[in-house]
């Protein structure tokens, strides 16, 4: 036993002389730099000025969407949305890989043990005999694989690139959830106003084929106007019945997104009772440190240079030691008992010679994977600039629309109201009345339209702009679970 411990010793001091010969090793292929991308001075529809520096993508997502309903649909999507579950167990996987990664380059210690008996038949002088004996061995065994071209170091930077990319996957799914539940609230908003309008439209249209059926029952009228009105009515009856499938699919997807069954939706602040947050987009070099997806694409290509030098590093000699010392217990016939040990250390070298051309392909593989997710990160980068401009520009047009069509809507309730004086004074037929009525309502749902577009558009340029990015995984959550 005393000579088993001492060789034990001798083992820990040679690795741990060995540790100033790994740290120095060299770390093949090449140290990662990032690619340099020209970007514009401002954002397209959005020329910057001196007081804009800010961005309002710096606020967390309730201090921009206000509605005390649409917070409480946000919060619950967060804590139950299936896909941020899904995001969140591929980040545990992904931190797992880095622990696998970093293990090649610690000592793998192992044991075995064994039992075995025998009986063997010999000739003696009596004729034949046999011979018994058992035997029980127990040994430990380690190996170790000196870095020493950094492969080890290189396929671990590798792994925690990955993993970091996974991390900002994860914001990018808490961002992305919670724009498509604010998107999605805001759109159920405008169907409820647009069912609110259209089912006003049926009570008139109703009234006004009531009427004329009167009339025409009289004799004072011909039977046309109470057809047409009872087309319109018709009309508008067909649109609330489709407004109110509208709604009910629109309320599945919501409760699909919050992690629930379909179901009912609460709702809070009307649609035309919504406030437009101010939306200053900031400077266009903080774009790419804010925007998830973008960080994303640089840790791919992190990783991506990584694995060049792993690659690299396939082309040279492993170093590595290896030793196995145990004990053998003997008990056999004829007093040939004891107990024996066993020491054997070796020091090895292995490296490629022929591969038919296996480490030349791998490393051409790499080198065009590092390729791709440069190309990748310029698109993302391209992409996020196209949805920013998107979105401000929606931002920019939407507002004019908005004020033409309320100018338009009280230019046309004004007619209503002049076409029912004119019919009632007798100066005009209903047709007038109904042809005022058939344009108003239309109008106001495009208004509404228009409204839901203006709050969509507030959504996309919080995305756009990477939103929320100062907050942390647990604060995403809202102030409530803080």
């Amino acid at each position: 036993m005393t000579l088993v411990r001492s060789k034990a010793m001798l083992i820990a001091r040679l690795l741990a002389g060995l540790s100033p010969l790994i740290a120095a090793g060299c770390v093949m292929g090449p140290d990662y730099k990032k690619p340099e991308i020209a970007q514009p001075d401002t954002f397209r529809s959005a020329p910057l000025t001196p007081g804009e520096a800010a961005s309002f993508a710096d606020l967390p997502w309730w201090e921009v969407f206000q509605d005390p309903a649409l917070g409480a649909l946000i919060r619950t999507g967060l804590a139950n949305n299936p896909d941020l579950a899904i995001a969140t167990s591929r980040i545990e996987q992904a931190r797992a890989i880095v622990g696998v990664a970093k293990s090649e380059g610690l000592p793998q210690i192992g044991y075995q043990a064994g039992a075995g008996g025998e009986k063997t038949v010999t000739p003696d002088e009596d004729g034949i005999g046999s011979v018994s004996f058992g035997s029980i061995t127990g040994a430990l065994n380690a190996s170790w694989e000196i870095d020493v071209w950094g492969r080890i170091k290189r396929q671990t930077e590798a792994a925690r690139a990955h993993l970091l990319a996974q991390e900002e996957v994860r914001r990018a799914v808490m961002l992305t959830l919670v724009s498509d539940i604010a998107s999605n609230y805001f759109r159920l908003s405008q169907l409820d106003r647009e069912l609110a309008i259209s089912t006003e439209s049926e009570g008139v249209f109703q009234k006004m084929h009531e009427l004329f059926a009167l009339r025409h029952q009289a004799g004072r009228d011909s039977r046309l106007p109470a057809e047409r009105a009872q087309a319109l009515w018709d009309s508008s009856r067909a649109r609330s019945a489709d407004l109110r499938r509208e709604i009910t699919q629109q309320e599945n997807a919501i409760s699909i997104l919050t992690g629930g069954y379909p179901g009912p939706i609460q709702r809070g602040t009307p649609l035309t009772n919504q406030i437009m947050p101010a939306t200053p987009p900031g400077l266009t070099t903080d774009l790419i440190r804010r925007r998830p997806d973008i960080r994303q694409a640089e840790a791919v290509m992190v990783g991506a240079n990584a694995e060049i030098g792993a690659a690299v590093a396939n082309f040279y000699p492993r170093i590595g030691l290896s030793t196995l010392l145990g004990l053998i217990g003997i008990d056999a016939e004829g007093g040939a008992n004891g107990t024996f040990s066993f020491f054997r250390g070796l020091g090895g070298l292995t490296g490629p010679i022929f591969t038919g051309g296996r480490l030349e392909s791998v490393y051409q593989e790499r080198k065009a994977f590092w390729d791709e997710a440069v190309a990748g990160y310029r698109k993302t980068v391209l992409t996020a600039f196209r949805e920013t401009s998107d979105a401000l520009a929606a931002q920019e047009h939407l507002a004019g629309r908005r004020t033409a069509l309320e100018s338009q809507i009280l230019a046309l309730r004004r007619s209503v109201d002049l076409a029912t004086e004119r019919y009632r004074g007798g100066r005009a037929s209903y047709f007038e009345v109904l042809e005022a009525q058939q344009q108003l309502y239309p109008a106001e749902a495009e208004l509404a339209e228009t409204q839901e577009a203006q709050l969509a558009a507030v959504v996309g340029l919080y995305k756009a702009l990477g939103g929320g990015w100062k907050l942390t995984d647990e604060q995403w959550s809202g102030p409530a679970a803080q």
